[in-house]
């Protein structure tokens, strides 16, 4: 399973009536890169493939691939804003260790 909280999800939800985007489901998924070796991709999808794990939270549909589920799996996504910048940051318990800045990680 995997969570959004409800602050993330209504930024998600504000971005995607800014760009026209509403109806369509936000895409998680793994990629490789980063110092750490693995980072987060997030981007909006008309709809999920036959093989994806589906989710719905707080209004939002979520679409996994098998692959990255694995790494993803009980992940909550929260939108965070602070001084040094905003975004949103991944609680993610499958992670063994991050990298300085924070954006990418190692299972």
């Amino acid at each position: 399973m995997i969570n959004i909280t409800e602050l993330a999800a209504d930024k998600v939800k504000e971005i995607s009536r800014a760009e026209g985007l509403d109806g369509q489901g936000l895409r998680l998924r793994v990629i490789g890169g980063g110092c750490a070796g693995f980072q987060y991709d997030l981007y909006f999808e008309d709809k999920p493939t036959d093989f994806d794990e589906r989710f719905q939270s707080n209004g939002v549909e979520l679409y996994v691939d098998p692959l990255s589920f694995q790494y993803l799996d009980q992940t909550e996504i929260d939108y965070v804003e602070s001084p040094h910048g905003s975004g949103f940051k991944f609680g993610n318990p499958n992670v063994s260790s991050t990298c300085g800045c924070g954006s990418s990680f190692k299972v």
